[in-house]
């Protein structure tokens, strides 16, 4: 994979996160989006270190 891609995806995985941890804080403690956006920064979490591996090692 080309290192300029995976920079683009490492970008992506940070405006997911991004995302996700806005939900968090409008959500007003609404359980369900809580636990919800958790769950998507767990993946996120799992996605950025692959990524970064792949980063150090190009």
């Amino acid at each position: 994979m080309e290192l300029e891609k995976l920079k683009q995806i490492h970008q992506e995985i940070e405006a997911i996160s991004k995302a996700a941890n806005r939900l968090k804080e409008l959500s007003g403690g609404v359980q369900a989006i809580d636990r919800n956006a958790s769950r998507i920064l767990a993946s996120t979490k799992m996605l950025e270190i692959n990524i970064s591996d792949l980063l150090e090692i190009l």
